[in-house]
C-alpha cells in the first residue's frame, strides 16, 4: 500500500528509479566489485576471485529480497549485502568480498554514484527550463508592462526583463550544481577511521584505483565518512534552486490574480475543473504546488548542516536522516523542475490587461521621468522632486491624471512644453536600457550550454 505521495503523486519515474532500493543495492554491489578489481590489480586477492565477484555483483544474483532476509537476522545493512554477495560467488571467491573496507566506504561511494545520476537528470531539466525562459525573454523583450515594488505600481518594465532575470538566475543554479558535483561525487575506500590501515601499504593505491574504476575523484582525506559539508552544500543548492522556482511561480500566481490577470497558467476548459463548488474557478494549481513543495526541500537545509558535526571519527546520527533527505530532495526538486517546464511552456498572456494595468494610475508611474526631465532642463533635482511630488499628491486627491495637473503648473511649464510633457507621459517609451539588457543576457547565454 502506497503511503508517501512520492510513491504515487509527486515525482518522475526517471528520478524514482535512481533512488529505488534496487538501484541503490546495485550501486553498492558495483563498489564491492570495483574494490575486488582494484585489489586484484595490486595482487592483494586472486584475479579469478575478483572476476567472480564482479560477475556476481548484480541484483540478478544478489536480490533485494535476499538482502532484506539476511538483514532481519544481522540487523546490519552492509553486512547483509556482503553475505548475500559472498554466498553466490563460486570457487571460494566470496571469501574476498569486502576485504579492507568498512560499511561507509561502500555507502558513501555508492551515494556518490547516485548523486551523479541525479545531478545529470536535474541539470538536463534546468537547462531545458532556462532555454524556455530565454526564448520567452526574446519574444517579450518589448512587451511593456508595469513593474511593481512593495506590491505597488512603480515604473514600466518588460516581460522580457522578468524572463531574462529568471534565466540568468537559473544559469547560476546550474553553475552551483556543477561546482558542487566535483566536491560531492567522490570515491572513498579508506577504512574504519580513514587511515586505510586494513590494506597496509597498498591502502591508498586501492583507494585511488577503486575511484578510477568507478569514474570518481578519490577523496583527499576522510575519517569513516566523506565529510558532510559536501552533502550539506548539495542540499543547499537544491534548496536554492527550488527557491528560484518558488519565486518564479509566486510571480505567476500574483499576476494571475483576478484584479491583475496579465499572465497565467493554461486551463483546459474541456476537462479541467477549478473547484468542487465554484464552477467559474481557474486556479494556478501548478504554480501553487511548486511554491508548496519547495518549502519541504528548503526545510532539509537545517538537518543537512546538522549532519556535518558528528562524534569523533563518526557516529550514526546522519545515516537515518540521509535515508529520507537525499531521495526526497532529489525526487521533489526534479518534480518541481518538471512542473516549472510545464508552467512556462504553456503560459497564457492577456495583452489587454497588461495595457490596462500599465495605465491604471493615470500617469502617476511617470512621475520619476518628469522629475528627471525637469532636472535635465535646468531645475535642481531636489526642486524637481518636490514639484512632481506635489503634483502626484494633487492627482491622487482629485482623482485626475498626473498630466492634467502638470500642465497647470507654471513652475514646471517654464522648463517643459506641452509637447514635452505629452511625450514624457508615454509609458511605452520609458524603458531605459531594458531591451539592450535582455539582448545582453541572450548574447551571453549563447556560451552557457
Amino acid at each position: 500500500m502506497a503511503i508517501h505521495p512520492i510513491e504515487y503523486r509527486y515525482g518522475t519515474e526517471e528520478m524514482r528509479k535512481v533512488w529505488d532500493n534496487k538501484n541503490k543495492l546495485q550501486k553498492m554491489l558495483e563498489v564491492e566489485a570495483a574494490l575486488a578489481e582494484a585489489e586484484a590489480s595490486l595482487n592483494l586477492i586472486p584475479d579469478e576471485s575478483a572476476s567472480e565477484i564482479k560477475r556476481k555483483a548484480s541484483t540478478k544474483y544478489v536480490t533485494p529480497e535476499r538482502v532484506a532476509e539476511i538483514e532481519r537476522e544481522t540487523n546490519h545493512d552492509i553486512v547483509s549485502i556482503v553475505k548475500a554477495l559472498a554466498e553466490v560467488c563460486d570457487n571460494g571467491a566470496g571469501e574476498y568480498v569486502h576485504f579492507g573496507a568498512t560499511s561507509n566506504d561502500i555507502i558513501d561511494t555508492a551515494q556518490s554514484m547516485l548523486f551523479k545520476e541525479s545531478i545529470l537528470i536535474l541539470r538536463e531539466k534546468l537547462v531545458k527550463l532556462t532555454k524556455i525562459l530565454l526564448q520567452m525573454a526574446d519574444d517579450h523583450k518589448k512587451t511593456v508592462c508595469i513593474g511593481r515594488t512593495h506590491g505597488q505600481h512603480a515604473l514600466p518594465t518588460t516581460y522580457g526583463m522578468k524572463f531574462a532575470l529568471w534565466a540568468d538566475e537559473l544559469h547560476r543554479q546550474i553553475e552551483r550544481l556543477d561546482e558542487c558535483e566535483g566536491r560531492l561525487c567522490v570515491g572513498m575506500m579508506t577504512g574504519a577511521v580513514g587511515t586505510t590501515a586494513a590494506l597496509g601499504s597498498d591502502g591508498l593505491a586501492v583507494h585511488r584505483k577503486l575511484s578510477e574504476i568507478l569514474d570518481l575523484k578519490p577523496v583527499l582525506i576522510s575519517n569513516q565518512v566523506v565529510q558532510r559539508d559536501n552533502h550539506a552544500e548539495f542540499i543547499m543548492d537544491l534548496a536554492n534552486t527550488t527557491s528560484t522556482l518558488d519565486k518564479m511561480a509566486l510571480e505567476i500566481r500574483n499576476l494571475q490574480r483576478t484584479e491583475i490577470k496579465e499572465i497565467g497558467e493554461s486551463f483546459d476548459p474541456e476537462k479541467q475543473v477549478g473547484s468542487s463548488t465554484m464552477p467559474h474557478k481557474m486556479n494556478p494549481i501548478t504554480a501553487e504546488r511548486i511554491c508548496g513543495i519547495s518549502r519541504i526541500i528548503r526545510a532539509y537545509v537545517t538537518p543537512a548542516l546538522e549532519n556535518n558535526p558528528l562524534w569523533h571519527e563518526r557516529d550514526l546520527t546522519n545515516s537515518s536522516c540521509e535515508r529520507i533527505m537525499f531521495p526526497e530532495s532529489c525526487i521533489l526538486t526534479d518534480y518541481l523542475l518538471k512542473l516549472s517546464i510545464k508552467l512556462f511552456k504553456n503560459l497564457v498572456f492577456y495583452p489587454e490587461n497588461i495595457e490596462k494595468n500599465l495605465n491604471l494610475t493615470h500617469g502617476l508611474i511617470m512621475a520619476e521621468r518628469v522629475m528627471a526631465e525637469l532636472t535635465r532642463s535646468g531645475a535642481g533635482r531636489q526642486t524637481a522632486y518636490a514639484l512632481v511630488r506635489n503634483c502626484a499628491l494633487k492627482a491622487n486627491q482629485q482623482n485626475v491624471g498626473l498630466e492634467e495637473i502638470i500642465l497647470t503648473q507654471d513652475d514646471i511649464r517654464k522648463y517643459l512644453s506641452t509637447e514635452d510633457i505629452q511625450e514624457i507621459m508615454d509609458p511605452h517609451t520609458y524603458l531605459g536600457s531594458a531591451v539592450e539588457i535582455v539582448e545582453n543576457v541572450l548574447e551571453e547565454a549563447k556560451i552557457w550550454f
